[in-house]
């Protein structure tokens, strides 16, 4: 078993969790079937886009309270032809919190896992990666040590957009993107590149009662890498999906949005 890079199963997927409740739940047939024809629906939307490499994003959790559609997002990247094993189908890499922890690791799955999470919604959203974007970052998302190179396993679902001391996973996601840019040598150079390249954070407004209950109730929420002033005022800037698809349209990093339903 790889030290840090976890090889998941379906039926391990209750231990991990990003973007929806860590309420332990057992599987039901319904969800299941649901989850498993989201995948196939998917599968098939990436083959006819003809892309190699996307970001994936699902709605695990209802965040329409924040004006957000999508809660989590994954790398996902087509198997080369050539791989004996699984030829030509897609994988998916992506940060997912040790449930009820205050610690996350990086896994890779097949779409099926991805989508088997218990979604509120059974819809998904990928962006085509394109140029200098897919031809730098698909060689190091299969490569299982370069992977990890920003990853930073102390774990909080609003970890502060500009902050080194948590990451969630969606920030993991935007700040290894960075890499392909050739000066980023750690989370600070890729969090001023990201500034550069006109990046704005998802700006969520939880009062400070909000803020407590979450904080003595949850480990895996944390508000201390907060700037006073904002934190105090309710104000809570960290890394929706949204803002990243959004943000790899304006810069032309992707094609459209490709919507699955």
């Amino acid at each position: 078993m790889l030290k840090a890079l976890v090889l998941t199963l379906a039926l391990l997927a209750g231990a991990a969790h990003a973007g929806r409740s860590c309420e332990p739940q057992p599987p039901q047939v319904e969800g299941v079937t649901r989850g498993l024809e989201l995948a196939e629906r998917t599968a098939r939307a990436l083959d006819a886009s003809g892309a190699e490499l996307v970001v994936l994003a699902r709605a695990g959790q209802d965040l329409s309270a924040h004006g957000l559609r999508w809660s989590h997002l994954g790398f996902a990247y087509r198997l080369s032809p050539a791989n004996e094993q699984a030829p030509g189908t897609w994988r998916v890499v992506h940060k997912l919190n040790d449930c009820g922890s205050d610690r996350a690791g990086l896994y890779r799955q097949g779409l099926g896992e991805f989508f088997l999470d218990s979604p509120h919604r059974y819809e998904a959203v990928f962006v085509p990666l394109q140029g200098q974007a897919a031809e730098q970052l698909a060689p190091l998302l299969r490569d299982n040590q370069a992977v990890q190179r920003l990853h930073q396993p102390r774990y909080s679902l609003v970890s502060y957009a500009w902050g080194t001391r948590y990451q969630q996973s969606n920030q993991w996601l935007l700040e290894t993107f960075a890499l392909i840019e050739p000066g980023v040598r750690d989370r600070e150079t890729a969090q001023a590149w990201l500034k550069l390249k006109g990046f704005r954070p998802s700006r969520l407004h939880i009062n400070a009662v909000t803020r407590l209950g979450a904080r003595v109730t949850r480990a895996n929420v944390a508000f201390d890498d907060h700037p006073n002033a904002q934190r105090f005022a309710g104000r809570i800037d960290t890394i929706g999906a949204d803002a990243v698809l959004d943000w790899l349209q304006q810069n032309r990093f992707g094609g459209p949005p490709v919507y699955v339903r």
